[in-house]
């Protein structure tokens, strides 16, 4: 039996998420500053973009750009955010916390999970800093979380391929292992085939430029990517 593939789209503002669902994207990583990986988006953003789309939202918890070993002060303020985005109905967070060693914090990462109940939590690509993926893998795991957003520790999901069908298989139905990394038209089929994952994360900045207004080449590219996850999953 074939069964739907999930395509996230990494959005900053609210023209550019309504672009993102009128193409097909089935799920919307909200965040500020892109171009600086994403930040936690304002409040008000949240809200805005929450009430005009129909698809879920899922802003990224992160308060600062650089790494993501956080002090006390910022792991309060992490809080606060999801707390916000909570109270606004959104439909999961995205965060990502190291220890000084690159592991990953598995203490305040399961608070964090806690505290975001009843919300599903992605953790985000800081996972692809440890030095041990399958140790992290299986650190995220026990701290709770949903999914795995993941370039198999490369800079792009197709360099980092044979990492995450590795990832895909010793995952298996304890956790979601969600490529990421340069995605767009002309290769998700390739990785979903590679991979055999399920779910899939673009922001198609290598398409076109973070914060591009071009919003009519962003709402087409990603047509064409659901339209190959739609193909791919044909039964034979």
């Amino acid at each position: 039996m074939a069964f739907e593939s999930l395509l996230e789209i990494t959005v900053e503002s609210l023209d550019t998420a309504l672009a993102a669902e009128r193409g097909g994207a089935d799920r919307i990583e909200l965040c500020a500053d892109l171009i600086h990986g994403g930040l936690t988006p304002a409040v008000a953003t949240m809200k805005k973009v929450h009430e005009e789309l129909e698809i879920p939202l899922f802003p990224i918890i992160r308060p600062r750009a650089g790494n993501f070993v956080y002090s006390e002060s910022e792991f309060t303020s992490m809080k606060r955010a999801i707390s916000a985005a909570r109270d606004l109905g959104v439909d999961g967070v995205v965060c990502g916390l190291l220890r000084a060693d690159g592991g990953v914090d598995v203490e305040r990462t399961a608070e964090l999970v806690q505290w975001a109940r009843p919300l599903e939590v992605t953790f985000h690509r800081a996972f692809d800093e440890a030095p041990d993926l399958l140790q992290a893998l299986e650190d995220v795991i026990e701290a709770g979380a949903t999914r795995v957003l993941t370039g198999g520790g490369a800079t792009s999901a197709m360099q980092g391929a044979g990492v995450l069908q590795k990832l895909v298989k010793v995952a298996g139905k304890r956790i979601v292992i969600m490529p990421g990394g340069g995605l767009n038209a002309s290769n998700i089929d390739r990785i979903m085939a590679e991979t055999n994952a399920v779910e899939f994360h673009s922001g198609l900045g290598s398409v076109l430029p973070y914060g591009s207004g071009n919003l009519q080449r962003f709402e087409a590219e990603i047509h064409v990517m659901k339209g190959k996850l739609k193909e791919a999953r044909r039964p034979a």
